[in-house]
């Protein structure tokens, strides 16, 4: 039966989630039972392409995308995939009425991924933002408002700015392996070899912006989604100011971390916010 299948599929984006991003993951416990696995099957499709850019360095990365694509789209034309993470992921797109332009945005910034190393403009750089993150804000924002049109236009450009927010701060957290390992500069006209207090509280103050507009917009959430979404900003907020408080120099050479009893007195402390509607 197709239902076991499903369940099976299910798992396995639960898996991926939790085995790929403990944090994300314990934000995603937050949410309610009711729209918990479908961002978990969105974490699992988004994550199994940024791996196959990111990490699959000793196979053909282009060939394994083009197959990856090639299944997406099987899986979305037929509603089915023997791929168990795009399987998971399409019934979450249907049920959800997630837009086929946000999937291929998404799609479009991971091929960048393959070729592309410099970001020098200002609209090359949000481009990449916009597919590579705003849209998974919105894809989520879509399972968060359960059909209601007008709370997710209302909502839509506080989730893509907390979607740029996350993703600013991965760049600048993960300066070190993107620049050296990966060969990759994000940040345009930011000299990343010299990069120095000025070039970085620029960076600080414009995730800060985003901060703040995506911060009105999770107020706004639905009860079952608030929570989980208010941790996963408090995470990412407690990672950006301890990267405001890390000397430039000291961000190219290592990769800035919440440690786990942090991460478990923000989430108390985010619960008792939550609580006494605080947010």
């Amino acid at each position: 039966m197709k239902t076991i299948f499903d369940s099976v599929s299910e798992d396995c984006s639960k898996i991926v989630t939790k085995t790929y991003s403990t944090s994300f993951s314990m934000a995603t416990k937050m949410l309610s039972n009711t729209i918990r696995q479908d961002i978990y099957n969105i974490y699992g499709f988004v994550r199994l392409a940024d791996e196959i850019v990111d990490s699959f360095h000793d196979y053909n990365k282009e060939k394994l995308f083009i197959q990856f694509e090639s299944d997406l789209e099987a899986a979305l034309a037929n509603k089915i995939s023997l791929n168990p993470i795009l399987n998971s992921f399409q019934q979450t797109y249907y049920t959800h009425g997630i837009e086929k332009d946000m999937v291929d945005a998404f799609m479009n910034s991971m091929r960048q991924d393959l070729h592309k190393t410099v970001y020098t403009t200002e609209e090359e750089y949000k481009n990449y933002i916009y597919g590579s993150a705003d849209v998974v804000g919105l894809m989520c924002l879509k399972v968060f408002v359960k059909g209601d049109n007008e709370k997710y236009e209302a909502l839509k450009q506080t989730a893509m700015a907390l979607g740029s927010a996350f993703q600013k701060v991965n760049f600048l957290r993960d300066l070190k392996a993107d620049h050296d390992e990966l060969n990759r500069t994000y940040f345009p006209n930011t000299d990343l070899d010299n990069l120095d207090e000025t070039s970085k509280k620029a960076i600080i103050d414009d995730i800060e912006k985003d901060f703040i507009e995506g911060l009105s917009g999770i107020k706004q959430l639905p009860l079952d989604a608030k929570f989980g979404v208010f941790m996963a900003y408090r995470y990412y907020n407690q990672l950006l100011k301890k990267l405001k408080t890390t000397p430039a120099l000291e961000i190219k050479s290592t990769r800035i971390r919440v440690p786990n009893y942090k991460k478990i007195e923000l989430l108390t402390r985010s619960y008792v916010k939550y609580q006494l509607n605080l947010l």
